[in-house]
């Protein structure tokens, strides 16, 4: 989800989204993380509940978890047909996937750092990152100089666990340079699912379908994967949808 709202920082169009879509063979399944161009963040992972060791770093096994597999870069920019860019899962660590897809799918060097951060029971304390990306023309200087500074730092859960803000690891990796921030966005979780959108998610599986579930469940629930909110449609409110 932080590589996401990251991402979306790049779209122009106020209804825009990105979709990133994480399918492995690991036994977490797979990983769904979605953002509008307000950085409005929401996603979920078809399976939860995985336990694996530290990997040898002392760290979640997330490559572990995720597998082999592949990665879909879905934005939709309004347009009949949204950009679907596609790439085989590298590692499985999130960051490098990401750094990955900009350099194969979008010909973009980038470099790609995430980090999460969790208390003694496992509940998140803070997720952050940072996606740097080379413009075009850059020269030899400023590509070592950025390669040496990377590989300096700390890693950023290390950054976050010592309450480093945006700003403070922008400046640990550019503080030679000319560095000023021109915009920044706040980010948050939000689910934007409602009763009407459920309600055309019921009607595309058609009246055969819609009948079944009168007849033998003489109702529905929906349910939001992203924030688990539940629907229920009675059987009059089903054939109400029946009846258009």
């Amino acid at each position: 989800m932080t590589a996401a709202a990251m991402m979306s920082t790049s779209l122009k169009e106020e209804k825009a989204a990105i979709t990133l879509q994480i399918k492995g063979d690991g036994p977490i399944g797979g990983i769904v993380a979605v953002s509008d161009s307000s950085a409005n963040i929401k996603g979920y992972v078809h399976n939860p509940l995985v336990y694996l060791p530290l990997n040898s770093k002392g760290k979640y096994d997330v490559a572990g978890a995720v597998g082999s597999g592949y990665l879909n870069v879905i934005k939709d920019l309004g347009l009949k047909e949204p950009y679907v860019g596609y790439v085989d899962l590298i590692s499985g660590e999130i960051a490098e996937d990401i750094t990955y897809y900009y350099v194969y799918s979008e010909q973009i060097p980038t470099v790609t750092a995430l980090g999460v951060l969790t208390n003694a029971t496992q509940i998140v304390v803070s997720s952050g990152g940072f996606i740097l990306q080379l413009m075009p023309g850059a020269d030899e200087e400023t590509i070592s100089f950025i390669e040496n500074k990377i590989s300096t730092i700390p890693p950023v859960s290390e950054l976050l666990a010592k309450g480093r803000s945006p700003e403070e690891i922008i400046d640990m990796i550019l503080a030679e340079k000319d560095v000023k921030i021109i915009d920044k966005s706040p980010c948050r979780y939000f689910c934007n699912c409602s009763r009407e959108r459920m309600e055309r998610n019921i009607m595309t599986l058609g009246k055969e379908e819609i009948m079944s579930m009168i007849n033998e469940d003489h109702g529905a629930e929906a349910h939001c994967h992203f924030c688990n909110r539940k629907y229920w449609f009675s059987e009059e409110d089903l054939l109400k949808l029946v009846k258009g």
